[in-house]
């Protein structure tokens, strides 16, 4: 189970950290993630990082602005958004790769909780 945290209402240019708590003993065997899904649109890939935190991926949208990273030893993975644009409104999933993938496509994820929202206004 996967549960986001974090989101809110913040001006163009503020920072935001979202939280994910996950349940269970393997979180540390899988590559984590965070997808959005603005208003009317579909859902696409944010951010993902390996099952040790060893490598990092980004859409070109956010690379340079957001960070994500991972505490196995608290099985939660976060993401920090800096100077934040109204165009990252969305609601931000917390979801988990399939066992053994890696990288920054969508099809790869296979599981995610419940969203968080961020709202930037301009």
């Amino acid at each position: 189970q996967l549960q986001a945290s974090g989101g809110g209402l913040v001006q163009a240019g503020d920072s935001l950290r979202l939280s994910c708590a996950a349940s269970g003993r393997t979180f540390s065997s899988y590559g984590m993630g965070w997808l959005r899904q603005a208003p009317g649109e579909e859902r696409e890939f944010v951010a993902a990082i390996g099952w040790n935190g060893g490598r990092t991926y980004y859409a070109d949208s956010v690379k340079g602005r957001f960070t994500i990273s991972r505490d196995n030893a608290k099985n939660t993975v976060y993401l920090q958004m800096n100077s934040l644009k109204p165009e990252d409104t969305a609601v931000y999933y917390c979801a988990r790769q399939r066992l053994g993938a890696t990288g920054a496509m969508l099809r790869d994820f296979d599981s995610w909780g419940q969203g968080t929202l961020v709202t930037v206004s301009s």
